[in-house]
């Protein structure tokens, strides 16, 4: 009877919750680099080798854990025993669950049945009754329980869930939002059970596309309570499990201050103030649209920023002519000088958690959806969205 109250309990708690010429230029800045740029690509040296436990981030030493460390056989031997009882199938729900599922760990889902996720997972090949579950029933059926619902469906219906968490379990999280601002949450861990955390630094479904590429994405990994002497060790491999190429050690704390501040800043919403306002300023000058979304968005997304990710900002600036050198080189430091105390006052407001119940109260509304639905409007009639949308149609790589 009391399981019967527990899962109507969590079933009405979730469903609460509910152009060319600018492109052409920069690249062919890339093109004709000075010659040393190339040649110092060419000789560096292969760094990252497999089974390596600690590497140099600019004079600080720090471990890091390697898909190497845990092959096939050995994660499958590891984890024969474990079911992995995934609750929740949103985005990160999707990606590690089927990468879990595809390294051959023994995996379920639990969800809202008849929701939407539910019918999502179907499509995905989880099996009602086999590998498809009620939330009760799934977290009563796994070892391993991964809490991957949203942090506003985590906090809504952890009375529920909490007292099906018993001894001998083990409690995993994605993102340590709930259990380090437990105060706003009300997500107080059971004391008898590990709780360990594996945040992938991408979306559920960046997850999944890089895992089928053979390539992996990084993951940060901590433990917030040891309880059998082998959390670290567990979620060692369980990021392996879930799709990690490599995965390095911080703690529940540093990971969700570091998530919140970087989303709000330079992540999304730093770049979306700041491509706004160059682009505003083009346009107050009399540049036409297509102008002033080329030299905001696509030579910055399309050439630069990908030479960033591949081989650092002094490559990326080295590449470009002298001109955008010197430019980049002076101004710099008046952005930085500009934006440091928005960023610490950012800071502030994720550690205090203000940011936290900013995302509680807007996330739990009832009419959460369309709110946010309304604001992502506003920015999809911005026009340089809207000037941005015809810009990459003109790609030669763009689907008619």
């Amino acid at each position: 009877m009391q399981a019967s109250k527990s899962a109507a309990a969590v079933r009405a708690a979730l469903r609460q919750v509910a152009p060319k010429a600018s492109a052409a230029r920069a690249f062919s800045r890339v093109a004709v680099a000075a010659p040393q740029v190339a040649a110092r690509a060419a000789a560096a040296p292969a760094v990252f080798q497999r089974g390596i436990k600690t590497l140099d981030f600019a004079g600080t030493v720090e471990e890091v854990y390697e898909r190497a460390d845990w092959p096939l056989p050995k994660l499958q031997e590891y984890f024969k025993n474990d079911t992995l009882a995934l609750i929740g199938y949103g985005s990160q729900g999707h990606g590690q669950g089927l990468n879990a599922r595809d390294n051959g760990m023994n995996v379920i889902v639990g969800v809202r049945e008849g929701g939407e996720s539910w019918k999502q997972a179907q499509e995905d090949g989880w099996v009602p009754g086999k590998t498809l579950f009620p939330i009760e029933e799934a977290i009563n059926k796994g070892t391993i329980i991964m809490n991957l619902l949203s942090d506003a469906a985590q906090s809504q219906t952890w009375n529920e869930i909490k007292p099906l968490i018993t001894k001998g379990k083990t409690l995993y999280f994605s993102h340590g939002f709930s259990v380090v601002y437990a105060q706003d949450t009300g997500v107080t861990v059971p004391e008898d059970v590990d709780v360990i955390l594996c945040a992938p630094k991408g979306s559920g479904r960046t997850v999944r596309t890089l895992f089928k590429e053979g390539r992996g994405i990084n993951s940060s990994v901590a433990v917030w309570q040891d309880v059998t002497g082998k959390a670290k060790e567990k979620v060692q491999a369980l990021a392996v499990a879930v799709g990690s190429g490599y995965s390095y050690e911080t703690t529940f704390e540093k990971e969700v201050y570091s998530d919140l501040y970087g989303e709000r800043g330079v992540l999304m919403g730093g770049i979306q103030g700041m491509f706004l306002a160059q682009y505003q300023v083009l346009r107050e000058n009399g540049h036409s649209p297509s102008e002033a979304f080329n030299e905001t968005v696509e030579e910055a997304t399309q050439s630069l920023f990908p030479l960033i990710g591949q081989y650092g900002m002094d490559y990326m600036f080295d590449a470009c002519s002298t001109t955008a050198r010197r430019g980049a080189l002076d101004w710099a430091p008046r952005f930085e000088e500009a934006n440091l105390p928005v960023f610490r006052a950012l800071y502030k407001s994720v550690r205090d958690g203000t940011e936290t119940r900013r995302s509680l109260e807007f996330n739990g509304r009832k009419t959460y959806r369309e709110d946010l639905n309304k604001e992502l409007e506003e920015i999809r009639a911005q026009e340089i969205w809207r000037a941005g949308k015809t810009v990459r149609a003109l790609r030669p790589d763009a689907k008619n």
